[in-house]
């Protein structure tokens, strides 16, 4: 049986490392978590623990347009 012939575009594949590690809020700013969350936090006091759950804005437009790139359908 034949192929059917491609038509079109190509499809864009999503990195999916990416689109697990980074948001868009509903401004259009990529945001991000941060990292140390998993283990070896005895130590740390609660504070720092409440600081790690808080997302950040990522800074760099070169480092924005790489996020978006890697993730060409990025939603909130």
């Amino acid at each position: 049986m034949p192929r059917k012939p491609k038509v079109g575009k190509f499809k864009l594949k999503t990195h999916k490392a990416t689109s697990k590690r980074f948001r868009l809020t509903g401004s259009g700013l990529v945001v991000r978590t941060k990292g140390g969350k998993s283990h070896l936090r005895r130590r740390t006091s609660s504070r720092t623990k409440a600081q790690l759950s808080e997302m950040i804005v990522v800074q760099g437009r070169s480092f924005i347009k790489r996020v978006r790139r890697l993730v060409p359908n990025l939603k909130a």
